[in-house]
């Protein structure tokens, strides 16, 4: 239950897009809830799970060293962390055959940044099925 009021704060029923995505979190981090309504901004309609933030990981095969801060799902693609909106969209526009996208850790330019030290990172895709990782794009933010 306390999800769903999770949920009702990020968005408006009137708004929501069509296009579902869940993110699995974890309850205590405020980083997140940062993207999350990033997401929300640009119009998918996002679910958001505190619970099973790490079973979700593993249920999808993510290498530990790809892991983020959260995780969200939209169709049958992953964006592990803080997956910039750019990318996210050029995935659900050109539908590549990869399992997902990945930014490892907090980078510290990500929506989650407490300042602009690191302006440049790396979002890596993970090849089907053996979540191989390869460089997809670089972001630069300076």
């Amino acid at each position: 239950m306390a999800a769903a009021g999770v949920v009702t704060a990020f968005a408006e029923p009137s708004y929501a897009s069509e296009v579902r995505m869940d993110i699995y979190k974890d309850p205590s981090c405020g980083h997140c809830g940062a993207w999350a309504a990033a997401m929300v901004d640009a119009d998918f309609n996002v679910v958001v799970h505190s619970e099973e933030f790490m079973v979700i990981k593993t249920r999808l095969g993510i290498p530990e060293n790809m892991h983020g801060c959260h995780t969200a799902v939209v169709g049958d693609y992953f964006f592990e962390g803080h997956v910039p909106l750019e990318a996210v969209e050029r995935v659900l526009k050109e539908k590549p055959q990869i399992a997902g996208l990945a930014v490892p850790g907090t980078p510290e330019c990500s929506l989650a940044a407490e300042d602009d030290s690191e302006s440049v990172y790396e979002v890596f895709s993970l090849s089907k099925p053996d979540m191989r990782p390869s460089l997809y794009m670089r972001i630069d933010a300076r």
